[in-house]
């Protein structure tokens, strides 16, 4: 199978890089960026050819490319790679807008491809296990939700509401209201949230929270932001618990970790030592692709997990509640 990657402007892109090289018949084939020195640094660390011209790029004999570009740019590359008939895996959040990411969804059903948005998440192994629990009956009916993703400011065209489409609220809240979707396999009906620039002077959101109502009529919360400061031992946190009438459940993804005490800069770094989501992510969308079979994640997916976080930034806007 050959793999096209579609920009390195995503800090995930090296790592999807990577796990193809680790995957048997699999080859990362060709890379193609709108930023020329980008896009040539990677093809020469990765040893693979490079465009700069997308149409030439996606002429090639590649079976699925994954779009790793800024925020702005999905909607171009994924509507060109469907017509070319490669199927995709997009970085989140899958479009900047409703009306783009439903036309993304569109052109990949017209043509005939799987559209896949890059949510990790579902993957982390502790993330899986209370999947299973909730369903096996171990927490009984749930009630109310509680989640955190609090993060690192990651700077560059992230902090451009031009390229990202929003701040820390776009940025970390489609990952977690993802993972109450499909642990719930229901959609919101009521946002009721706030956000502002609290820790930086940047010009768009740093740190916003909000309140979800559910059809089911669970009410869950979610803490957005880029509040973790540089020497912070590890990048942040996401953490889901899960209130039920039997029992609650809590999990933090990168709580898996080792503690190194050193000197200089941090003093303690918190050491990652879970599952490898990323990697993960890559080898189940691509045995899908491989057999035929509809990918875990679906564009649809990410565009309800968009809708709820535009949503909130027009709840913060209105300073009510707003029914989807």
């Amino acid at each position: 199978m050959n793999i096209g990657i579609m920009s390195f402007a995503h800090i995930h892109a090296t790592s999807y890089a990577t796990a193809i090289q680790r995957i048997p018949d699999t080859k990362l084939t060709a890379i193609f960026d709108t930023d020329t020195k980008r896009g040539e640094e990677a093809s020469k660390q990765y040893e693979v050819p490079f465009f700069d011209d997308m149409e030439l790029f996606l002429a090639e004999n590649i079976d699925v490319v994954l779009i790793c570009s800024e925020n702005v740019l999905h909607k171009e590359m994924v509507i060109a790679a469907a017509k070319a008939k490669k199927h995709i895996l997009c970085e989140k959040p899958i479009a900047t807008n409703v009306e783009d990411a439903k036309e993304m969804i569109k052109a990949c059903e017209e043509n005939g491809v799987h559209l896949s948005i890059a949510y990790p998440v579902r993957y982390s192994a502790p993330i899986r296990d209370l999947k299973a629990a909730i369903e096996a009956g171990e927490l009984g009916e749930i009630i109310a939700i509680r989640s955190t993703n609090r993060g690192q400011n990651p700077g560059g065209w992230f902090v451009d509401e031009q390229l990202a489409g929003g701040g820390a609220v776009l940025d970390h809240t489609v990952h977690m209201v993802d993972i109450m979707r499909w642990y719930m396999n229901c959609e919101a009906k009521e946002i009721t949230a706030f956000a502002n620039n609290y820790f930086t002077e940047l010009k768009t959101d740093d740190a916003g929270i909000m309140t979800i109502v559910f059809d089911n009529g669970v009410i869950a919360s979610h803490d957005a932001s880029w509040s973790r400061f540089p020497q912070f031992p590890t990048w942040g946190d996401v953490m889901i618990e899960i209130i039920g009438t039997k029992a609650t459940r809590k999990v933090d993804v990168f709580n898996e970790k080792l503690q190194l005490y050193g000197k200089g800069n941090k003093s303690l770094t918190h050491l990652y030592s879970g599952n490898d989501t990323d990697f993960d992510l890559i080898v189940d969308f691509l045995k899908a692709i491989r057999h035929g079979e509809k990918p875990l994640i679906s564009g649809y997916d990410g565009l309800k997990s968009l809708e709820i976080a535009l949503v909130a930034y027009e709840s913060n806007s209105r300073k009510q509640a707003v029914i989807l």
